[in-house]
Order: C-alpha cells, then sequence, then structure tokens
C-alpha cells in the first residue's frame, strides 16, 4: 500500500529512519501518558462523576453538582486545595490576568523570573499603555531575565537565581514563572527545572505566592507544577487539559484563600464560585479531560517528529528532536517570511477544518507584531489541535503545536516540508 501519494518518496524515505530514530523518546512519551491516565482516571472515580454531572444549567446556575464536581476533578488531578474550571473563563490571557488582578492589591509588586512574558499579557500587565492595566490599577512590576540559553551548559538552569534573590523584596507578592517558550525562542521549562526555582524562591520568601502559566505544559510530564510547589497553576481548556473537546474555557488551580479570591473577581465578592450556569458545556468539559493525556502525547509525538525532519533539512528547532520537551509547542526557524508563510499556508491546508482558506499576517489583539496564524479547527483557536502561527519578525520563527493525532501531524509537517523544498 503506498501512503502518502503526494508526498516525494525521498521525503518518505528520511520519515521512516526518523521515526525509528525516534522510538526510545515515543516509548517514554507512552509512559508519561499512561502514568496521566491512570492520575485522571482515579480522580474521576474517587470524586464518583455520574452521567448527572453532565446536566446542563442556565442563569445562576445555583447548585450545579456537575460544575463543582469538575473542579473538585480538576483540585484533584493538579493536587491543589481548589481549583476555578469555567466556560466563562475566555482564554488563556484571560484566565492569567484574572488570577493577577485577583490576587495583588495597589502596592503589590509581581515579579517574572522567566524573562518577559508572552506577548497577549503586555497589556494585562501594563508594559503596553491599556486602561485597567495591573500597572493602571497601582500595582507594580520587575522583570529578571532568563541567562543567555548559549552561554548555559545543559545542566546550568536558565533561570538568574543570583539576580531573582535580588529582586524579590517587601512589595513582591506573585513570583511568576511562564512555563511555555511564548514567542521567544527559549526552552520551555520541564517539570524538574521549575521544582528547583520553586524550591528556590521558597529560599528566600517562604510567603510569596508563586504562579505558574501552565498553558501548553499539562501532561507533558507525570508531574504538574502544582506539585512542586506552585500556589496558583493556570491555563486555558482549549489548549492542553481540554482534549481537542472542550468548547471553550479555562482553569485555575491551587489554594482554596488564592481560588476564592479568583472566583470573586470572576463573578462578584459574596458570589464567587456560587454561580455561572456551564450551558452544556461540562461533558465536553469532563470527557476532554479524561481523553487529554492520550491527546497531549500525540502532540508531543508531532513536536519531535517535526524537529527530526526540519533538522534534518537544515533548519534550526527548539527544542531538539531528542531534547526532553516542556511543553507542546516546537519552534522552528525559518530567517525568510516567505518560509513562514509557505509553513503556515501548508499546516492551514492539510486541516480538516477550513483547508481551503489561506492565512494571512493580521494585526491580531493583544500582540505587538503582525501574525500568521493557521488553525483549521473544530474548536475555534484550539492550539492542542494542529496548529502554527508566528510574529512577523526576524527570525520568522513558526511555533507549531498540537495535532490530535500523530498521523495527521506527520502529514502536515511532510507536506510543508515538501511545498518548501520544491
Amino acid at each position: 500500500m503506498f501512503l502518502y501519494p503526494d508526498i516525494d518518496p525521498e521525503i518518505l524515505e528520511v520519515a521512516a529512519q526518523k521515526e525509528k530514530e525516534l522510538a526510545p523518546v515515543f516509548e517514554k512519551i507512552q509512559e508519561i501518558n499512561e502514568a496521566n491516565q491512570f492520575k485522571i482516571l482515579s480522580a474521576f472515580q474517587k470524586n464518583r462523576v455520574a452521567e448527572a454531572d453532565f446536566n446542563a444549567s442556565s442563569g445562576y446556575g445555583y447548585n450545579e453538582l456537575g460544575r463543582e464536581n469538575l473542579e473538585r476533578v480538576y483540585a484533584d488531578v493538579f493536587h491543589t486545595e481548589d481549583a476555578l474550571v469555567r466556560p466563562q473563563i475566555t482564554c488563556g490571557t484571560h484566565a492569567l490576568y484574572l488570577a493577577l488582578s485577583a490576587n495583588l492589591i495597589p502596592g503589590d509588586e509581581l515579579l517574572f523570573i522567566s524573562g518577559k512574558p508572552y506577548d497577549s499579557l503586555e497589556k494585562s500587565i501594563g508594559i503596553t499603555e491599556s486602561p485597567l492595566s495591573l500597572k493602571e490599577q497601582g500595582i507594580t512590576y520587575q522583570i529578571v531575565e532568563l541567562k543567555d540559553a548559549s552561554d548555559s551548559s545543559e545542566n546550568t538552569s536558565l533561570f538568574d537565581f543570583e539576580a531573582i534573590s535580588k529582586a524579590i523584596n517587601d512589595k513582591t507578592k506573585i513570583v511568576y514563572i511562564q512555563r511555555s517558550k511564548g514567542y521567544v525562542n527559549r526552552p520551555s521549562f520541564c517539570y524538574e527545572e521549575i521544582k528547583e526555582v520553586i524550591d528556590f524562591v521558597r529560599s528566600v520568601r517562604g510567603d510569596v505566592i508563586i504562579m505558574v502559566d501552565n498553558c501548553y505544559g499539562e501532561f507533558t510530564d507525570c508531574y504538574e507544577p502544582s506539585d512542586a510547589g506552585a500556589d496558583l497553576c493556570v491555563g486555558s481548556l482549549i489548549k492542553n487539559p481540554g482534549g481537542g473537546l472542550a468548547p471553550m474555557g479555562g482553569y485555575i488551580a491551587g489554594r482554596a484563600d488564592l481560588i476564592e479570591r479568583c472566583a470573586f473577581r470572576l463573578t462578584a465578592p459574596g458570589l464567587g464560585k456560587e454561580v455561572g450556569g456551564s450551558l452544556g458545556s461540562l461533558k465536553s468539559m469532563f470527557q476532554g479531560l479524561s481523553l487529554a493525556p492520550k491527546v497531549v502525547s500525540e502532540a508531543l509525538k508531532n513536536a519531535h517528529f517535526a524537529a527530526a525532519m526540519f533538522e534534518h533539512y537544515g533548519f534550526s528547532c527548539a527544542p531538539s528532536s531528542t531534547e526532553k520537551h516542556g511543553c507542546i509547542v516546537e519552534a522552528i526557524d525559518f530567517n525568510d517570511p516567505e518560509k513562514l508563510k509557505i509553513f503556515c499556508e501548508t499546516i492551514q491546508a492539510s486541516s480538516y477544518v477550513d483547508s481551503y482558506v489561506r492565512p494571512e499576517a493580521w494585526d491580531m489583539p493583544g500582540y505587538q507584531d503582525q501574525v500568521i496564524m493557521a488553525s483549521g479547527a473544530f474548536i475555534s483557536g484550539s492550539s492542542i489541535e494542529l496548529s502554527a502561527d508566528g510574529p512577523m519578525r526576524p527570525p520568522y520563527t513558526a511555533f507549531f503545536q498540537g495535532g490530535l493525532t500523530f498521523e495527521h501531524g506527520k502529514y502536515a509537517i511532510l507536506k510543508s516540508l515538501q511545498n518548501m523544498l520544491h
């Protein structure tokens, strides 16, 4: 049987060899998948998830048993005291701003220790002026840059511990760690690296709140940042934990007192978690979480395979095909705006949905540069589904992620290489 009849046989030969070389990596991914699958299954069974939990509510949503049980399941999966999991949280940026604005008051300081945060947070923080930014509300911030990756050995952390120690002061309320690379070509952080820096921060100031932007990182390891002592762990349901099924929403898992403040900020003081109808989304959220470990494992395989193939043809990829991945995102440097466009156009053309559409760079809300984005997804903007995007600025890097199945991701990767090379 001749597979992929529209792909050059030479590229297929390289692909077959790369899959063989990646077999040990794929085996480790499978082990992580199984560990997380058991953890989630145990949480479902412990909390006696029932068909009645899928019932829809409207209006105030008082006493919605399924919503409350979903949050108990999330708290158990992340090993935290409580969780807020709501369709009313519109995206990852919203979840992050919600957690920050709920737990910072005028006079507090926010300390970023993983470098400048993701572009879409700049207006939320006040790096770029905006109404209702944290800065406008009297909350200051500091940014501790990471060490240059080229100056660090394999066993040396990119976190600048000395600079972090100096930056923490009496006003520091939240120390913020961004797990994924965002639009910066640096490694995403694995669990061990996050634990090391959390332990260090605790040794400097034991009472500071440590918050981790966990977007793209959930279930890429057997442990989550909350297992390492993070007080708040935040992410989007249209990324990893939604498993490609959750139609919207975000989560915040962590200390009960901090989650209560997040709930008050989401709704109103005194209302908190008691209100907020699910509008029929609960079944997809439960089922998406149940599938998330497997879906994330497929996305990780796609990331490793993309790196292996593009490295073979001379492109720089981060992380490399054999490095451990701290999230599902693979960065591929093209150093050419046309190649970035071709890549994103091909990913879009390889999608199940809107494959006939050609993506164009545009002024995407929350970003400083024009962004080109390929996302032919069943859930609008779902980056756990096959997607790629990148800012139109040097070195013209594509940030490739997702794919509900390895087979789909593999085809898109091979097709994009062929379009670029011929």
